[in-house]
């Protein structure tokens, strides 16, 4: 096996905890080089002393010998008294800080001193008790990664989930679940893999197996997109269940509806139907990173295939049947290739251009053609003709 070191540093958020006194810790996400990933929880007084140490090993790339070879960020002292709003304003700060760790020169990034501060500890494995007083506060991080004090009026309250059916991890970085066990999700992946927690339990869990507690709709799923938006196939995949579609690596196709359980479904031509998300890349996008992952974990069983799913709730999660998502595509696509129609037609073809009403003459009735004088005499009676003929 290859030497130990850190991927990527992500941080999820903070806690504001009240046990043993009210206190501040910031969520970090680590991912190592095994695509393992640990949830460590550091105050930021542990940062800045961790922070100085480094600069004490790597003077040169702290910039004590010269301000111009300084690689290493900066990060401001803790202050006497840090509030909800100092620990708010930091997330940025932090944010940057592990992005540019991460980016340093191997022998600072991957020296023990940083592997050994982002190691799990059992600190980091105990999860706040029902007998506590009050339990920890969470806010989390926008997805967009702009945090603004402003923005966040209260904490993010940890959605609780329930387990529909048992499930048996199949790596490290997952967890086992028993059918009805309570878990509380931090992180909802596009992939249909949640990270969530459970007493003193953390780790990944398929989306499929889990049901709210409030009401059986997923209310998050956004709506469908019939317009689509492009995707690449990094990975072969032959359909199991009649509603999926089996397409080959390379293969390209548009996204018109990204459910949370991993499973989108995709347009091929004129067929549609369900594929992992996790065998997608957007079109022109660098599909090195997203086929590592796939290498870690797998796509996540769907609901329809796991047996003895017992739902707490009268009735079924609601879903939209494969034939309203082709009857809605495909009248999508012949509204399309309509309004495509008359613009070729009109490049081909330019007096077929409808004209402005203005200019288009109007029909004029037809005029019988005008009978001579001799045929309206013979036609006269006698009296007539006397009369014209002394008028003359």
């Amino acid at each position: 096996m290859g030497d130990t070191f850190i991927r990527h540093i992500a941080l999820l958020g903070f806690e504001k905890r009240f046990v043993p006194s009210q206190h501040y810790v910031y969520m970090f996400l680590v991912k190592w080089q095994d695509l393992s990933e640990k949830v460590v929880y550091r105050r930021f007084t542990e940062i800045y002393e961790f922070h100085k140490t480094l600069k004490e090993m790597f003077p040169i790339e702290a910039g004590d010998i010269s301000p111009e070879s300084r690689v290493i960020p900066h990060l401001p002292a803790p202050r006497w008294f840090d509030g909800q709003r100092a620990a708010e304003s930091r997330q940025g700060t932090l944010t940057e800080y592990c992005n540019t760790l991460m980016g340093l020169p191997v022998k600072i990034s991957r020296c023990p001193h940083v592997l050994d501060f982002f190691k799990v500890r059992p600190e980091d494995l105990k999860l706040p008790t029902d007998s506590q007083v009050k339990k920890p506060e969470t806010y989390l991080v926008p997805k967009d990664g702009k945090s603004n004090a402003a923005d966040i009026t209260g904490p993010i309250i940890l959605q609780t989930y329930r387990a529909v059916a048992d499930y048996e991890k199949s790596s490290r970085t997952e967890m086992t679940l028993a059918t009805g066990d309570v878990v509380d999700v931090v992180e909802k992946s596009e992939s249909g893999w949640w990270f969530c927690q459970m007493k003193t339990k953390r780790g990944w869990v398929p989306a499929s197996y889990l049901e709210p507690l409030d009401s059986p709709d997923e209310v998050e799923d956004p709506e469908p997109n019939y317009a689509g938006e492009p995707y690449v196939t990094i990975k072969t995949y032959t359909a199991i269940l009649e509603d999926e579609v089996s397409l080959n690596q390379g293969e390209t196709i548009e996204v018109i509806h990204k459910l949370l359980d991993g499973w989108w479904v995709i347009r091929k031509d004129d067929v549609t139907g369900y594929f992992p998300s996790m065998y997608l890349q957007k079109a022109g996008e660098d599909i090195a990173q997203a086929q590592r992952q796939i290498k870690s974990r797998g796509a996540p069983p769907r609901r329809s295939s796991i047996r003895n799913a017992h739902s707490i709730h009268q009735r079924s999660r609601k879903r939209i049947s494969q034939d309203t998502y082709r009857r809605n595509s495909v009248r999508f696509l012949q509204q399309r290739r309509r309004q495509t129609r008359p613009e070729q037609q009109g490049a081909r073809s330019p007096l077929t251009e409808e004209q402005p009403q203005t200019e288009r003459p109007k029909p004029q009735p037809a005029v019988p053609p005008r009978p001579s004088a001799d045929l309206i005499l013979n036609r006269c009676s006698e009296s007539t003709k006397r009369k014209l003929a002394s008028a003359v």
